[in-house]
């Protein structure tokens, strides 16, 4: 069995399983390189293309697991939402969902054609072979939400947490729509081959623990239920150390931390879970001397956990040296 599917029942296998948020490309020259004259929602959907993105980080890093690469909104592009994607910016959503009439529109669209997907996570699985899986990737039913209501990346999501509120109604019809996406974006993964998954929530720390348990909780539940069972879930958050006990709740075999988190911290709040993280992303360009003292201390906090999964507490910058991800990945494999 690979040592993150051991990591994931439980089990601290010999060496320690090591793979990175974001790591399917973007520091990487042959990324930039494959990238050129598509969009990266173009790439997503592009079997080959995607495949290669994906492999092309394992090759170099020797990391013990591949993403698949994909984005937070290739669901919803598939789903037939007007979505773009725009540099500097990020996600951008032409017409935001604000009112019950937008929701009943949105609601209509179901999920199109996937077979880009499966036709690119089974090549990916023929090259990784047996010892280094394939993992899942989907944005978190609010993360989604929040660009759809927002139309944009926000600080403080004031329009989503408002309509949570003002109109809870068509806020649940909206979470429950976003949850059936990405659970069956999951699922497709899966069927094709993916042996765990992650689900992704960009913004759930901008919310108050009780509107995440009240509004958000049940439908990120939903989402990961959808593959229940079949393979190992890890649930993801950023600035969410408040929320990790409600989102562990939600039905996982495994948590990510992010970098504000202690590892040994989270272990006393999540007994018995494996977990997943958290070297700080910044720390990547701050020197080998650094980088190695705080891997090292990742690593013993992370012993508080019965497995642990070393990542980044959060993606990798585009302007990491990509030696210093593979310098890493050696440091932890001797660990």
């Amino acid at each position: 069995m690979s040592t993150l599917l051991s990591a994931l029942q439980g089990t601290r296998p010999e060496r320690l399983p090591v793979w990175f948020m974001r790591q399917a490309g973007r520091s990487l020259p042959e990324y930039r390189e494959a990238r050129q004259g598509t969009t990266i929602l173009e790439a997503c959907l592009r079997p080959e293309l995607a495949a290669e993105i994906t492999l092309q980080p394992v090759r170099r890093h020797d990391v013990d697991a591949a993403i698949f690469f994909s984005d937070i909104m290739t669901p919803l592009v598939i789903a037939g939402v007007d979505v773009d994607i725009r540099p500097g910016i990020g996600p951008v959503i032409e017409d935001p969902i604000r009112t019950a009439a937008d929701v009943d529109a949105l609601v209509a669209h179901e999920l199109g054609d996937t077979s880009p997907i499966t036709e690119a996570a089974q090549i990916v699985i023929r090259e990784l072979g047996e010892q280094k899986p394939l993992i899942g990737f989907a944005g978190a039913p609010f993360t989604l939400a929040a660009y759809l209501v927002e139309g944009r990346g926000s600080r403080d999501h004031l329009a989503a947490r408002s309509m949570m509120h003002s109109d809870p109604e068509s806020w649940r019809r909206l979470l429950a729509w976003c949850a059936d996406i990405s659970g069956q974006f999951l699922a497709v993964q899966v069927d094709a081959g993916a042996r765990a998954v992650q689900l992704f929530d960009s913004w759930a720390g901008s919310l108050s623990q009780a509107d995440y348990v009240s509004s958000v909780a049940p439908h990120s539940a939903a989402a990961l239920a959808a593959v229940e069972g079949r393979v190992p879930r890890i649930h993801f958050g950023v600035g969410t150390r408040h929320l990790l006990q409600d989102m562990a709740a939600c039905g996982v075999e495994a948590m990510g931390v992010d970098y504000r988190t202690p590892l040994d911290e989270a272990a006393q709040l999540l007994p018995g879970l494996p977990l997943q993280g958290n070297i700080d992303p910044a720390m990547l360009s701050a020197g080998w001397g650094p980088l190695e003292a705080h891997a090292r201390d990742v690593v013993g906090r992370g012993k508080a956990a019965p497995a642990h999964i070393v990542n980044l507490g959060h993606g990798v910058p585009p302007t990491t040296d990509p030696a210093v991800l593979t310098d890493l990945v050696a440091l932890i494999h001797e660990l």
